[in-house]
């Protein structure tokens, strides 16, 4: 018998699923798939260790935006990362937020 907790789980997960794969799909449209991959190492990190390493760190969404819009470089390396002053602030957060919160999920 469903019980009105196991429908918002159900619920719960379905919705996270449609955020998480509209990230991806802003991530792969706003081209930071040239140089990151979901879960290994390609030019950049993946996803997934930079979700691991600001896990819970303060002002972690922030920070990240402003590295994303301005670039950076010898944070994972001597490789820069250009920036991505064409990208829509609601683009990066969203994607930001899904890299975080990938982070603090059960990994299967």
């Amino acid at each position: 018998m469903l019980t009105t907790k196991h429908v918002l789980l159900v619920l719960i997960t379905i919705s996270l699923g449609h955020a998480a794969s509209a990230a991806e799909d802003i991530a792969k449209k706003s081209n930071c798939m040239a140089c990151h991959a979901v879960d290994k190492k390609a030019i950049g990190p993946s996803f997934n260790d930079i979700g691991r390493k600001y896990q819970g760190a303060p002002q972690a969404h922030e920070y990240l935006a402003k590295k994303t819009v301005e670039g950076s470089i010898g944070v994972w390396g001597a490789i820069p990362m250009p920036p991505s002053k064409a990208a829509k602030p609601d683009d990066i957060k969203a994607v930001i937020a899904w890299i975080l919160l990938k982070s603090e999920l059960p990994q299967p």
